[in-house]
Order: structure tokens, then C-alpha cells, then sequence
């Protein structure tokens, strides 16, 4: 294999912008931003727009589709238009 093709992981901030939800991982991503982290060190920031803490799947506010009224709806609408 060709040394340095692959790109370095480094340690980055996760942050959720809409609930300021903030976690450290490894990320091949990188910016100009930092924060400093509870270990008193400084890593870069990634601001993300949605993360587990604001996305409705994992916080139970997801919404459900009523997708048999709706099709019930569009036959009984439609149901004398067939020739």
C-alpha cells in the first residue's frame, strides 16, 4: 500500500447547533473553529445541524404518516372518474 493515501483521524467537537449537544469522537474532519473540551484541552469544532439529541426519531417527537387515509381519501375522491 502507498504511504500517507489515507487521511489522519484526529480528535474532534461534535456540537448540535440546535441543542448545544457536544461530543468527542475521532473524525477525519477538520476546521478552523476550537473549543475547549472538559479535559481542558483544545479541539476542533464541528458544528452539525441535527445529532441523537435533536433528530424527532430518538427524541419520541416523531411524527407519523396516515398514509391509508389518505389513499382511502384519494379513491372516494376519484372513484367516479374512472372510464
Amino acid at each position: 500500500m502507498k504511504p500517507d493515501v489515507h487521511p489522519k483521524y484526529q480528535a474532534v467537537v461534535f456540537q448540535d447547533a440546535s441543542s448545544d449537544f457536544a461530543f468527542l469522537t475521532r473524525s477525519t474532519m477538520t476546521s478552523k473553529e476550537t473549543i475547549k473540551w472538559e479535559d481542558g484541552k483544545e479541539y476542533p469544532l464541528i458544528k452539525v445541524d441535527i445529532s441523537s439529541q435533536s433528530h424527532p426519531f430518538y427524541t419520541g417527537k416523531q411524527k407519523t404518516i396516515d398514509s391509508g387515509g389518505r389513499v382511502d381519501k384519494f379513491r372516494r375522491r376519484y372513484a367516479g372518474a374512472k372510464k
